[in-house]
């Protein structure tokens, strides 16, 4: 067996999203860092990214796995896991090709540290099907559009060890010793647990922040279905310290890439087990977005040939993408239902999105719609207010 590692040298990270630069950026600062991802595309941002950071960045940005991964003491898989809807689960496959590469071409025994977002019991299944005892999972709580500042400013750092022995404990604890050399804040509180508990700690929390978002925006359903005020029932609400003012901004809906699917995933790990709640957040996501939609209808339901326009298709102010954004299940509602829709989102060059009009001309945009639904709304709108729909009371979040 493999000697504790009490000297990590050089890191490598497989995947290069959100999740993976981040870490890049972050342990590069201290450390040695392979950087691989399967796009040449990307691999060419993330390197021209990693310039604009500032400081002195030790990352080696690559494009042959086999090669480099012999020469790394802790290699990080960040790829995709999106979840099948067929299925049911998370969609594994990238997360498992990975470990089998290392494993076939490894030259020492490092440590595999899954970040990719997984089921309850992958990691060990992992171990038991490869043999391979080496393979830990840290979940990762950063959110899109701020992971940068996330990972420098940790609410916690977690891993989770095959066994909680001698050697796994030391191990991770030298691991999360090199995370805690590299970041911004003091007093971290540290966890190692088992691997299985630290999966589910990923997929209940996630599942937490999508309830909550949840409860509020049916707070809000209800609130704009009565004429009441929202804003001051959130306000009353928030004020007790057990609550909190804070993720309670209404939306369309939660969105995002991981709320959706973790939430999903967790429904789906049930199985039989009773459950009310679990199951419930994701329905009331989809409630939600269909109440959106009455309400759009409603609000133009006097007008001759209305023209629907669509600002941003993000998920919330500081997002580069709109992966599961909700705002997009409220406009494939309004295409099936037959009305002529238009798209105000500056991250889409080209004049089409499946086959809907995009106007980048924001001037343009106003004159044309009459009415704008923003599931995010700033100062762009301030001067066409009367003709916009949203539920962003607070703007943030």
């Amino acid at each position: 067996m493999l000697k504790y590692i009490i000297m990590i040298k050089t890191f490598e990270i497989i995947g290069l999203g959100y999740v993976g630069f981040s870490n890049a950026a972050l342990l590069g600062n201290q450390n040695t860092v392979i950087a691989y991802d399967i796009s040449q595309e990307v691999l060419d941002i993330k390197k021209k990214q990693a310039e604009t950071i500032g400081g002195k960045l030790n990352i080696k940005f690559v494009n042959n796995l086999e090669k480099s991964i012999q020469d790394a003491d802790i290699i990080i898989i960040a790829t995709p896991t999106n979840f099948d809807e067929t299925s049911n689960m998370f969609d594994t496959t990238s997360v498992e090709s990975s470990i089998k590469t290392i494993i076939n071409r490894k030259k020492r025994e490092p440590i595999i540290l899954i970040k990719s977002t997984v089921p309850v019991g992958f990691t060990q299944e992992m171990i038991e099907k490869y043999n391979y005892e080496h393979i830990y999972f840290m979940p990762e709580f950063l959110k899109e559009g701020n992971a940068l500042y996330d990972i420098a400013h940790p609410s916690r750092i977690i891993v989770g060890v095959p066994k909680l022995n001698d050697y796994h404990i030391k191990s991770a604890s030298n691991i999360i010793n090199m995370y805690l050399k590299s970041i911004n804040k003091k007093d971290v509180e540290t966890l190692i647990v088992r691997s299985q508990e630290a999966e589910a700690i990923k997929l209940f929390s996630n599942s937490y922040l999508a309830m909550r978002i949840a409860f509020f925006n049916e707070l809000d359903s209800y609130a704009e279905e009565n004429n009441l005020s929202t804003s001051e029932i959130i306000k009353g609400i928030c004020s007790d310290p057990r609550i909190g003012d804070f993720y309670n901004n209404p939306s369309f809906g939660y969105g995002g890439y991981c709320l959706p699917k973790d939430s999903k995933q967790l429904k789906s790990s049930f199985g039989n087990i009773p459950n009310n709640l679990i199951g419930a957040i994701v329905d009331s996501n989809v409630t939600r977005k269909k109440f959106i939609f009455e309400k759009i209808k409603e609000k133009i339901s006097n007008q001759a040939n209305p023209i629907i326009g669509i600002y941003r298709l993000t998920m919330k102010k500081d997002s580069d993408n709109f992966r599961q954004s909700s705002i997009i299940d409220v406009l494939n509602y309004l295409i099936e239902d037959g009305f002529k829709v238009i798209i105000y989102e500056p991250l889409i060059t080209c004049k089409e999105y499946n086959h809907i009009k995009v106007i980048n001309d924001l001037g343009t945009f106003k004159k044309e719609t009459t009415l704008i639904i923003a599931n995010r709304i700033d100062d762009n709108l301030t001067d066409v207010l009367n003709k916009v729909y949203t539920r962003d009371l607070f703007k943030r979040d």
